[in-house]
C-alpha cells in the first residue's frame, strides 16, 4: 500500500502504565477508544536549532539541541457518555501521564506517552455539532511505532 487515508483511524487511551516501555509493554495494555474523533492531529520529534558564529570564518555552524515530541490535538464531537472522552477529562485533572495508541487504517500503531493539558467543549451555531478540542503534550519518551501485521 503506497498510501492510506485517515478513515478508520482510532485513538485509544490508558491510565495504566506499561510494565516496560517497549512494544511488548504497550501491547499488554488495555486501551479505551476515544469516540467521535474527527481529526487526530500531528506528532513527532522536532529538534531545536543550535547555532554558533565564529568571528574568523563568518559562517554559521549548526547543530541539534533539545527535541520536543510535539502536541497531539485531537478534535472530536462531544459525547458525554463516551468512556474514552471521560478518561481524557479525568486525565485533565491529574499530573500523571496517559498512554496513547493511535492505530492507522493498515494496522500500524503509534504508542505515545503524554499529559492531557486541555479538553474544551465548543458550542457553535444552530447548524453545528457540539465539539471538543483537546491537547496532549507528548513526553520525551521515545514514540514507538509498531508495524502493521
Amino acid at each position: 500500500m503506497a498510501h492510506q487515508t485517515a478513515s478508520g483511524v482510532t485513538l485509544g487511551i490508558s491510565a495504566a502504565a506499561p510494565a516496560t516501555h517497549d512494544i511488548t509493554g504497550f501491547d499488554a495494555l488495555t486501551f479505551t477508544s476515544v469516540g467521535e474523533i474527527t481529526n487526530v492531529g500531528e506528532f513527532g520529534k522536532e529538534w531545536q536549532l543550535v547555532t554558533h558564529n565564529p568571528l574568523a570564518t563568518r559562517g554559521t555552524k549548526k547543530g541539534k539541541g533539545s527535541f520536543n515530541n510535539g502536541t497531539l490535538s485531537p478534535s472530536l464531537a462531544l459525547d458525554p457518555d463516551d468512556a474514552g472522552q471521560a478518561a481524557m477529562e479525568t486525565a485533565l485533572e491529574s499530573d500523571d501521564p496517559v498512554y496513547i495508541a493511535v492505530t492507522l487504517q493498515d494496522g500500524t500503531i503509534y504508542y505515545l506517552v503524554g499529559l492531557v493539558m486541555s479538553f474544551k467543549p465548543s458550542i457553535g451555531g444552530v447548524d453545528d455539532v457540539v465539539t471538543a478540542t483537546t491537547s496532549i503534550e507528548i513526553m520525551p519518551d521515545e514514540i514507538l511505532k509498531k508495524a502493521a501485521a
